[in-house]
């Protein structure tokens, strides 16, 4: 293999454990001495494009066991769609700094932007590996059992469910209803994850609603209204990213327009909810949307999920040093009575703007709620199980 210079990047989302993956791929690194310098791109793919680069060798040792604990990209994160005519420059960036392998973290767009820099200096003769890191709360990557980051986030949507329920609990006259709305693209991975701390049908969530089923008006409100009459209170979980019959979004009245991948950026789906059971079952309802927080919350971190996230960014250096390129490190679900995964690699041409949806055995559209088969496949991401909160028997009154 030939020795040369390494660039580590950040692009999308940050998340709580993305940079666990860059010290992984960090001190496999330092270890290695086949790899002179380090570098990090400032800023993801814009930072690269700018040479606007940290001295990741040079970084004081005791910071890197820090960084594991510490949520969003300490690189500096990016949404950048790579042109046609950023791809030249890219690579005599490459070649004046001797980088000759390329670690990307990210999601759908960063292994699309990676496989593209990888063709390229494959097309041009320049020994030149680059591989993949994946992070993603949406969970939406294909050929991998999950994404790192997903963990997490689920944890804390579960955790944040059995909190606000709590509050709804106290005064359901005041606001039975109660929306909380998830990210998630396209996907409802997270929306489902609400479901983790869920013991019994009476526990909340409800009704979950998610993107792969189209949203049915009719179906909802008498979804709402049975439930409503049957524990007096109402939680829903609602992806932002819910469609219609038509494939209209929901969130589309509020829509603050796109990214530079094109994907819309939605905000409006809870208020739309909202409003539309105010209005058809004359039931007050409001709603809580976590944002940002279910994306890094460090108080919520998954230990199964920082693990992993450290492992692929280790796997990914090693695959690099092996001499495998334009390719994704993957993560691969054993068969065995305790959780257990081992990681692979597959062809970023699989996986560059390919999302994975949860599967019909995972959902059932006429309740809508999860499987008993989505909680078996979730629950280990998460740790240890949530606690279940304590709660007076209401049926003990006393009277004189």
């Amino acid at each position: 293999m030939v020795s040369g210079n390494l660039l580590i990047g950040q692009s999308g989302g940050a998340t709580a454990v993305i940079n666990a993956s860059l010290v992984g791929a960090v001190e496999a690194a330092l270890a290695d001495t086949r790899i002179a310098d380090i570098y990090g791109m400032h800023y993801g793919i814009a930072g690269l494009l700018q040479e606007d680069f940290i001295d990741l060798r040079q970084q004081d040792a005791g910071l890197w066991p820090q960084l594991l604990h510490t949520p969003s990209a300490a690189l500096g994160s990016c949404r950048y769609k790579l042109q046609e005519q950023d791809i030249e420059h890219a690579l005599d960036i490459f070649r004046r700094y001797d980088i000759r392998y390329l670690l990307y973290i990210g999601g759908n767009d960063s292994a699309d932007t990676a496989h593209r820099l990888a063709q390229a200096a494959h097309h041009t003769g320049y020994e030149f590996y680059a591989i993949s890191i994946p992070k993603t709360i949406d969970n939406d990557l294909p050929f991998t059992d999950h994404c790192p980051g997903y963990g997490s986030a689920a944890r804390f949507i579960a955790a944040a469910t059995q909190d606000s329920t709590m509050n709804t609990l106290s005064m359901p006259g005041h606001y039975p209803v109660k929306i909380i709305e998830t990210m998630g693209r396209n996907a409802g991975w997270l929306a489902a994850a609400s479901t983790l701390g869920k013991h019994d049908e009476a526990d909340a969530p409800h009704i979950v609603l998610i993107p792969e089923q189209a949203f049915h008006e009719e179906r909802f409100l008498t979804q709402v209204e049975e439930a409503y009459r049957r524990y007096g209170y109402v939680v829903i979980v609602a992806s932002e990213a819910l469609r219609n019959e038509k494939g209209e979004a929901l969130g589309a009245a509020a829509q603050a327009g796109v990214d530079a991948f094109q994907h819309p950026l939605l905000s409006g789906t809870a208020q739309t909810l909202v409003e539309l059971i105010k209005q058809q079952l004359h039931l007050r309802a409001r709603f809580d949307k976590p944002g940002d927080f279910q994306r890094m919350s460090s108080q919520y971190v998954s230990p199964t999920d920082r693990q992993e996230a450290y492992l692929v960014g280790q796997k990914a250096l090693e695959a690099a040093l092996h001499g495998e390129s334009d390719k994704m490190v993957t993560l691969v679900r054993h068969d065995t009575p305790a959780y257990h995964c081992t990681t692979g690699l597959v062809e970023l041409g699989e996986i560059a703007n390919v999302q994975r949806l949860i599967p019909d055995a995972y959902f059932d559209a006429s309740t809508a709620m999860v499987t008993r088969a989505f909680h078996t496949y979730a629950q280990p991401l998460i740790g240890e199980s949530l606690p279940r909160y304590a709660r007076l028997d209401t049926a003990k009154v006393i009277s004189l």
